[in-house]
């Protein structure tokens, strides 16, 4: 379960967000500019709020009371950027192993199988990034997050750099992972139709403001 109540103020802009997900995929969703990124950046802990609470599962990672603010690399949460953000200079089985190093997690052969199969990205193994397309990029991203074994994850529109051949390639892996990984994520879009296909609950944001909380049918309000 995640919970997050807080306000912060970035420049001239505002943003205060009361919410309370059980979902499998929350939607963050709103046109650009509405806090959807900035909102995320808090729940990883890149932002620390001026005021309020985010939990995971019961666990206070920020309270501004209390003076808590669990840093970004002790939250086991994964985070999936619109970019890949792979390291070129490594192979794809590198770059996979890498945050399954930093977070100082033992190696598990099996886990590994498991998700380089649930991404199809076993062949891909010895390629550098620059010999992947866009799509593939994302699969081994995402790989790579999952391999730090977080207890949830978070993506900010992980398909907005990629052209709507390459979307339609990746999002039944995002369905796949939704369904079989079981770790839930919060799922950053400015596509309705994407979320209509993903999400199992929805967050609203508008100019910094929650308009609306709940199923996918609040995208048709």
């Amino acid at each position: 379960m995640l919970r997050v109540d807080i306000e912060k103020q970035l420049g001239e802009f505002s943003l205060s967000a009361s919410f309370t997900s059980e979902g499998r995929v929350t939607g963050l969703f709103g046109a650009s500019g509405a806090g959807k990124s900035s909102l995320i950046n808090m729940i990883a802990g890149l932002l620390q709020p001026d005021r309020g609470t985010i939990s995971i599962d019961g666990e206070i990672l920020d309270d501004t009371k209390k003076g808590i603010h669990i840093p970004a690399w002790r939250r086991r949460i994964g985070y999936v950027f619109q970019d890949a953000r792979l390291f070129p200079h490594l192979n794809v089985a590198q770059n996979l192993d890498y945050g399954r190093r930093m977070n100082g997690i033992a190696d598990d052969p099996a886990q590994r199988r498991r998700v380089t199969d649930l991404l199809d990205i076993g062949h891909l193994l010895s390629r550098r990034p620059g010999k992947l397309s866009g799509g593939e990029r994302q699969r081994v991203a995402l790989g790579r997050a999952l391999l730090s074994k977080p207890r949830l994850l978070l993506l900010d529109e992980p398909l907005g750099a990629l052209d709507e051949g390459r979307r339609a390639e990746i999002l039944p892996y995002l369905v796949r992972l939704r369904d079989e990984a079981r770790i839930p994520m919060v799922y950053v879009s400015h596509d309705p139709a994407e979320l209509r296909q993903l999400a199992t609950q929805i967050v609203l944001l508008k100019n910094g403001r929650v308009t609306s909380f709940g199923g996918v049918k609040v995208l048709a309000g």
